[in-house]
């Protein structure tokens, strides 16, 4: 097989993690690997795509909470609600209480549960909620504030597909991206992409630049502690663990750029 060119890991991410017309041209472990390390690039567009509709719905008369639904829709668009569903999917296999195999049959199952309906609700409302208050403070902060959770979402993907990370079934995306990206990679992954969402500092005021990091960093602790307990419930990671991956960390990190700035 030829090496895998960075263009490759591109078309992997962009191929999978969105709707975007854009074809994977190869379907291996070395390209999945490059393609989860390049995943916060595809948060940088799909959340500049949100945070363009919040500003536009602003520039329109709009009040702060309808951008903000504008903003949290245009994720869900743009990846087909994979994500969402993979939230509603995991809490459904985490809630249900049942040992591992007969709580990944619930998860593939195509209905949504109790616990499935309560997570989507909750984290929705928090979304919007937090978007709403950013976008509040002013149309910088709200947008900034939608690019970043964009980027982190992702790069909770790009640690939850770390070496040492075992996939809990043999098939589906979530077998062919675990375990796929260097912890060494990861880290150099976050540090990049941490400085990426410090730059935004200056729109969450005086201390913006620290208001940003340790958003970053609570995200990324909150997804970290899901899948430590995802892996301890179901032995692995599935597709539908790394969107309820996503859907967390983006959530964390708004609520935190929503307070204390």
């Amino acid at each position: 097989m030829s090496k895998t060119s960075p263009l490759d890991g591109f078309r992997f991410a962009f191929g999978t993690l969105t709707v975007l017309p854009v074809r994977v041209t190869r379907w291996d472990r070395e390209a999945a690997g490059r393609g989860m390390m390049v995943a916060p690039a595809v948060g940088v567009v799909v959340g500049g795509c949100a945070a363009g509709l919040g500003l536009l719905l602003l520039f329109l008369g709009a009040g702060p909470l309808l951008a903000a639904v504008g903003s949290v829709a245009v994720p869900a668009v743009l990846t087909r609600g994979l994500h969402l569903d993979g939230l509603a999917d995991t809490a459904d296999g985490l809630g249900s209480g049942k040992p591992a195999e007969d709580a990944l049959r619930i998860m593939k199952q195509s209905d949504i549960g109790p616990f499935g309906v309560l997570a989507l609700v909750f984290v929705l409302l928090a979304q919007v909620a937090a978007l709403a208050q950013l976008y509040g403070d002013s149309w910088g902060r709200g947008a900034a504030a939608a690019v970043v959770s964009g980027i982190v979402a992702r790069l909770a993907l790009t640690w939850a597909a770390r070496v040492g990370v075992p996939a809990a079934r043999p098939e589906g995306l979530g077998a062919t991206v675990a375990g796929v990206v260097p912890v060494g990679g990861a880290v150099a992954v976050t540090v990049s992409n941490g400085v990426i969402s410090a730059a935004f500092g200056p729109f969450f005021g005086g201390r913006g630049y620290v208001h940003v990091v340790v958003a970053v960093v609570v995200a990324l602790v909150v997804a970290e502690l899901l899948l430590r307990h995802c892996r301890r419930r179901f032995g692995g990671v599935t597709g539908d663990v790394f969107g309820g991956l996503a859907e967390t960390a983006a959530t964390a990190v708004l609520v935190v750029l929503s307070v204390g700035g």
